[in-house]
């Protein structure tokens, strides 16, 4: 991506305002565009490399631009071409119309992985889907299907979906119902995605030539996956469908060395414990002494709360700041080699952000607790509460997957609880850190980490923090004790910008381009008197936070007001709803009838209860 190089602007100006227009795209069209400088961001998407807005840099590859007021494009070109004595230089629209003729590049592409598949198939004579593009590599969708294949003889066709292709095994006996026996299951080609939607029939005298139905369908959380090896998965199939339920499959391959190399087995294993992501834990396994055997892991902490504070609470030096992440409260719970993530109001949320399992899992020890906040980064790494909207109410495991990819959580690491069986919560805090960062080992690319602290500087932590952009500080005394589930003043929220949790009451409808939709959410804050009315959020919504809205308030509608003191020009044509939702707002300040002043929508809540929330400092 160039910039104009008109002599106005500087290089180092001209580098800035690419670097600005590709994060401006990036943010609008965060599924298909990146301008992240990772490698491991890019796969399928396009990326604007802004940092080549240079006259003197250039990349070596076809198809990429040059640094140049009206960029040419390094071009394939075919060798009549090269005898022409008008030959010049191609502008990216001129190659852009050469490609929709036909890529000249595509002839020297190698096999791809429907290579096999495309060369069994002739798509003038089967109704099967034949693509005739390579799958695109990097996908990591989480779907399966199982398909009654009345073929020569009947099997079935066990298919999980893995880097853009549906790895496939014919098993002729079908996925085994009892765990005592086994089934052979026989590795075939790879299929393309749109396969797992196939039913119909194969001409006779064409490959595998007969009737195909799908047996079962939906979506698979991966446990093990070992290429040519071992693969270990629980299949959530659909109502009606062939499984029946839920069903944990283990393939593991017994070819090779004198055998046949396709030759796998197909293993039915016992399903693990509801909320807990088992990892190479054998089933059956008595829990660890200490742990509840219902769940596998010690009983759940309520995580301690910060109180809202102003630099004028502190006292003395014995001080330590952490960053104040915005994003939502979560206790992890590590049990032999399976976790559990809990919400602030003890939702299960182990399902919600699978992305985290295996950098969790990688801890040193045998059991643990950890207390963190999860967040979603903007391009720039801030932590973004409106991005982690999208992650925070999902149940389908295909959303999740969906949404994994393009919202990847973090999370952020401030306290351990508890280790190998030894409660911390009556440890002093910098107790509690020392160990806490000796078992969170810094590694690239971790998605769980544990941020530095700020000792007895409350200044510097406050620039610091300012200069990130985020939300602000907690500040901690260093000898204090963990208090499940209670606020004390030995843990104190310094903020810079005004942001207030609320309790939805009801909302008004929208009027021009929002009509049919919400206009507005009406908001309340529990008080001696009530839910007592501070305002209406009609900004912040985008088109899927507003469906969103929708959803979550009709079922929760009510005939009379749960708010007090709403002005009669805001209830005129307000629709009720039961007050259980929370959300949050930005607002500039608060006026003197006690209403936030410009609120601004942020997003949902799901982590508080509504008679937790109270007004905060600003």
């Amino acid at each position: 991506l160039y910039a104009w190089l008109d002599g106005s602007r500087t290089t180092a100006e001209a580098s800035e305002l690419a670097r600005e227009v590709a994060t401006a795209l990036q943010q609008a069209h965060p599924d298909r565009v990146t301008a992240a400088m990772s490698r491991t961001e890019r796969p399928g998407k396009v990326f604007l490399d802004w940092s080549q807005n240079n006259g003197a840099k250039t990349t070596v590859s076809p198809y990429s631009l040059r640094g140049r007021e009206r960029p040419f494009v390094a071009a394939p070109r075919r060798w009549e071409e090269l005898a022409d004595p008008a030959l010049r230089q191609l502008e990216f629209q001129e190659v852009v119309e050469r490609i929709a003729a036909g890529d000249p590049m595509a002839a020297l592409a190698g096999p791809d992985r429907l290579t096999a598949y495309r060369s069994m198939r002739d798509a003038t004579r089967t109704p099967e889907p034949v693509p005739a593009g390579a799958p695109a590599a990097g996908q990591d969708g989480r779907s399966f299907v199982i398909q009654e294949h009345h073929a020569r003889r009947l099997h079935y066709d066990f298919r999980l979906e893995r880097d853009g292709v549906l790895v496939s095994w014919a098993v002729p006996k079908g996925p085994p119902t009892d765990p005592k026996a086994n089934h052979l299951a026989v590795q075939t080609e790879d299929h393309p995605l749109e396969y797992g939607g196939f039913e119909g029939t194969i001409p006779a005298g064409e490959y595998g030539g007969g009737q195909v139905t799908i047996w079962d369908a939906g979506t698979y959380e991966l446990e093990k996956w070992r290429d040519g090896r071992e693969v270990i998965v629980t299949l959530r199939g659909r109502p009606g469908g062939g499984l029946g339920g839920p069903a944990r499959f283990a393939l593991i391959h017994t070819g090779g060395r004198g055998g046949d190399e396709k030759n796998w087995l197909m293993h039915r294993m016992a399903l693990p414990l509801p909320g807990v992501v088992a990892v190479g834990h054998p089933p059956g396994q008595d829990a660890a002494p200490g742990l509840d055997p219902r769940t596998g892991f010690p009983a759940p902490i309520p995580p301690m709360l910060a109180t809202p504070a102003t630099p004028a609470d502190l006292a003395g030096d014995d001080w330590a700041f952490e960053m104040k992440w915005d994003g939502v409260r979560t206790v992890a719970y590590l049990a032999d080699g399976a976790i559990r993530l809990l919400s602030r109001r003890g939702r299960d949320d182990t399902a919600t952000y699978p992305e985290l399992h295996d950098d969790l899992l990688a801890l040193d020890c045998r059991e643990a607790v950890l207390d963190g906040e999860i967040v979603v980064t903007d391009p720039s790494g801030v932590p973004r509460f409106e991005l982690l909207q999208p992650r925070i109410n999902l149940v389908s495991p295909a959303d999740v997957a969906a949404a994994a990819r393009r919202y990847p959580v973090q999370l952020m690491l401030f306290d351990l609880l508890a280790l190998d069986g030894r409660s911390l919560l009556r440890q002093p805090y910098r107790e509690r850190r020392r160990v806490l960062e000796e078992l969170v080992v810094p590694r690239l690319g971790s998605r769980v980490q544990v941020p530095p602290v700020f000792q007895g500087d409350l200044a510097a932590a406050l620039e610091t923090s300012r200069a990130l952009d985020l939300e602000g500080v907690v500040a901690k005394r260093s000898g204090s004790v963990y208090l499940p589930g209670r606020r004390a003043g030995t843990w104190l929220k310094l903020k810079h910008r005004r942001t207030q949790s609320v309790v939805i009451g009801g909302w008004r409808p929208g009027k021009g381009n929002r009509g049919g939709t919400v206009g507005s959410l009406l908001l309340g804050i529990p008080g001696p008197h009530g839910l007592r009315y501070v305002g209406r959020a009609g900004s912040g919504f985008s088109a899927d936070s507003l469906a969103e809205a929708e959803r979550l308030l009709a079922p929760l509608a009510r005939p009379d007001c749960p708010l007090v003191d709403v002005p009669g020009a805001d209830a005129r044509d307000a629709r009720w709803v039961e007050p259980a939702l929370v959300g949050e707002v930005a607002y500039a300040e608060v006026t003197g009838p006690g209403r936030l002043r410009q609120p601004v929508w942020l997003g949902w809540r799901p982590d508080l209860d509504p008679s937790e929330v109270s007004w905060e400092l600003g």
